[in-house]
């Protein structure tokens, strides 16, 4: 029987799920009429702010859709699949983000009811619309690549694992094309409206967070749906797509044939089936401190996380126990199913150390965190620099982990016999790191629930105990969401490498190109710089575009305040139309330019370098990438757990000097950790597969000089 069969199957259990989950959900009780009405305006402003958003990436789509059907049909470059890959992989990342979105925006209401009853249903509430999301990812992923390798096995009889992997990492392009235009777009507007609301909220007019006299509320929490919730899922969708196919290709590089490249699949397969178990164990009592509600979320993910360490093994040793590869000296080798089973340990265990040490430096339960809050005690200035401190200082344990989780991963796997079995243990590492992604997106999803549903439990006039339960979720989303973007990093890094690998294979067997990888090769050096800058100059541009649309929020509410008679007293009614506006003009302006750079650079520096220089490239944007964006994540949730810290009562509480000082730091936190943070893991990963996919036209127009 074809192994695949098994993956459509998850694929639909999965889904299936989903759905059940998400009928069950909303069953729930929606509220009285001043909750309901809230929801349905963050609702129809989160659906029209999508709907301008993927028209906009339509036409980059079709652009590039029209390029790639030139290349092979006009010039016979490439495959004939690859137009049509790109297209279904932005289409179902895109869906993925858009089911998110809507699921998110039918909870937020609904888990404020639940907070009325208590706590325990208001974190079930919220993670179940977490579920839903993790569960959709997952599931369309893994449809996604089962219908093409259907497509090309039984329509087109393309019976070569290597022909069929190198096909369907195509499609990675259109996932990480959309998932870049859901990530910096939704990022801009959700940062651009936090930014705006914060400042001339709670820094100027002194009145509390998601108050519904402020102009600029409803664009903040309908920015935590379109940014923290669509842009996420499509983001994890491509990640984990991304690290099923690239180790897919580099098992069927490595010689292993077709039992190389179904192993990422059934361990996906597996871990997907280990996630919707570990949903079942996620529930707290309702006295829950932070602590308690964290270690309620982590009994979900260790219990999935348990299941696929020992189904695991079963999988390497059924599939790749007996397998032979021919070394390049001609020798037969044994490939030992223990050192690629050592390898996946090396990605799932490296993944959950990341997490941990995410969460050590941005949860205000440990020191790090506590500390930074009371630097607010001498101005914003010391917020600022002791946050970009420990940002900077988080970085030395996710290399040393990520380092070694390579290491381990590829002398595990036989690197040392033969470099393409080590590169596909690397590949296979990264898989099971994101192999319970089902669950570990899950508890990262549910916090922009709960932080939605404070809003709405303020704004509508919920007595304070529903705050505060909203609140505990909320600040426990926080660090949910700063421990997901560490997970999310270091798997981003894994990937990286194995799309780099799958490149240079790609490069070397379909275009008989010799790589000079010599470090001293000046065209690996000047390509090297180049990759190092790009990460800071993409940082710049989408720090740049929040900067500019939350000055227009600011200057925008402060006329709103300035202009609408009885706005403070609470007898004049805001206008949030016209924050949300501001917001989406400029995100769809805003996020052409880093997307239009992504695509171009690999082609340019091809062309001007040769693929040494691509190499060089993608070597020095994944080193200096990953670094950056550990070090915004964890600054921006730092700052952001330092602010909460303050208004969970300490250091003068809300309203105090130390309070404004935070929240000061907690705005230039937020499109560190919401918009360039998270846009710099797709950047490194789609510029290795635009070089794939632009190889071929790259090569042609080398020929010509």
């Amino acid at each position: 029987m074809d192994l695949m069969f098994f993956v459509t199957l998850t694929a639909v259990i999965a889904l299936a799920f989903a759905l059940f989950t998400a009928e069950r959900l909303l069953k729930r009780d929606r509220g009285p009429e001043e909750v309901s009405r809230i929801t349905d305006i963050i609702r129809r402003a989160a659906d029209a702010f999508l709907k301008r958003q993927y028209r906009g990436v339509a036409v980059f789509f079709g652009a590039v859709f029209i390029v790639l059907i030139i290349m092979h049909f006009g010039f016979g470059l490439g495959n004939p699949y690859t137009p049509f890959a790109f297209l279904t992989g932005g289409i179902f990342s895109g869906l993925a983000g858009y089911i998110g979105m809507k699921i998110a925006t039918a909870s937020n209401g609904r888990t404020v009811m639940a907070c009325k009853k208590g706590l325990n249903p208001g974190l079930r509430m919220a993670f179940s619309s977490g579920t839903v999301m993790g569960m959709v990812v997952v599931g369309l992923g893994l449809l996604d690549t089962s219908l093409w390798y259907t497509v090309l096995r039984y329509v087109f009889n393309v019976n070569d694992a290597t022909q069929i992997a190198n096909t369907m990492i195509c499609f990675g392009m259109g996932a990480s094309s959309m998932a870049l235009f859901a990530r910096v777009g939704g990022g801009i507007f959700t940062k651009a409206a936090d930014v705006g609301a914060d400042l001339c909220g709670k820094v100027e007019a002194g009145i509390p967070e998601d108050d519904i006299r402020n102009p600029a509320v409803i664009a903040d929490n309908v920015g935590d749906n379109v940014g923290d919730v669509a842009g996420m899922g499509a983001d994890l969708y491509e990640s984990y797509v991304g690290s099923v196919l690239s180790a897919s290709a580099l098992g069927a590089f490595a010689g292993l044939g077709d039992k190389g490249f179904w192993a990422p699949f059934i361990l996906a397969v597996a871990g997907v089936l280990a996630s919707i178990v570990g949903t079942f164990f996620v529930r707290t009592g309702e006295k829950a401190d932070q602590k308690q509600l964290l270690s309620a979320l982590r009994k979900g993910v260790y219990v999935a996380g348990g299941i696929i360490l020992v189904a695991a093994f079963f999988i390497i040793r059924f599939l790749l126990g007996d397998a032979v590869v021919t070394l390049p000296g001609g020798e037969a080798y044994t490939v030992s199913s223990w050192g690629l089973y050592g390898a996946v340990l090396c990605g799932l265990v490296g993944g959950v150390i990341m997490g941990t040490v995410t969460e050590f430096y941005t949860s205000d339960s440990y020191k790090p965190t506590k500390k930074l809050a009371q630097s607010s005690s001498t101005g914003p200035a010391t917020v600022i620099i002791d946050g970009l401190a420990l940002g900077m200082k988080s970085t030395f344990f996710p290399i040393i982990i990520v380092v070694a989780s390579i290491a381990g991963s590829y002398y595990l796997a036989g690197g040392a016999h033969s470099s393409n079995l080590g590169l596909f243990g690397v590949g296979i590492a990264a898989v099971g790191m994101l192999s319970t992604l089902g669950i570990t997106l899950a508890t990262d999803a549910y916090g922009p629930v709960a932080d939605n549903a404070g809003g709405i439990a303020q704004m509508s006039g919920q007595p304070e105990i529903v705050r505060e339960r909203t609140d505990a979720l909320d600040s426990l989303g926080n660090t949910t969401a700063a421990t997901g973007k560490g997970f999310a990093i270091g798997s981003a890094a894994l990937t990286a490498i194995t799309l780099i690998a799958a490149f240079k294979s790609t490069v070397e067997g379909s275009l008989n190109f010799t790589f000079d990888l010599n470090l001293l090769n000046p065209q690996v050096l000047i390509g090297f710089f180049i990759g190092v800058m790009l990460p800071f100059l993409f940082s710049s541009i989408t720090m740049q575009a929040v900067g500019r649309a939350a000055s227009k929020i600011v200057m925008e509410v402060r006329r709103k305040f300035r202009e609408i008679k009885g706005i403070m007293e609470g007898t004049g009614q805001p206008d949030y139309e016209a924050c949300v506006d501001i917001c989406t003009r400029s995100a769809q302006r805003e996020m052409i330019l880093p997307a239009v750079i992504t695509v171009l650079a690999p082609v340019i520096v091809g062309v001007l370098l040769s693929f040494n220089g691509i190499a060089g490239m993608l070597a020095g944007s994944a080193a200096s990438g990953f670094v950056m964006a550990i070090m915004m994540s964890n600054s921006g949730g730092a700052w952001d757990n330092a602010k909460k810290y303050i208004e969970s009562g300490q250091l003068g509480g809300k309203g105090s000097e130390c309070h404004k000082a935070a929240v000061v730091g907690d705005t230039v936190g937020d499109p560190f950790k919401d918009t360039a943070g998270p846009s710099i893991n797709i950047l490194i990963k789609l510029l290795s597969v635009v070089a794939i996919v632009f190889a071929p036209i790259i090569n042609a127009i080398m020929g010509l000089f």
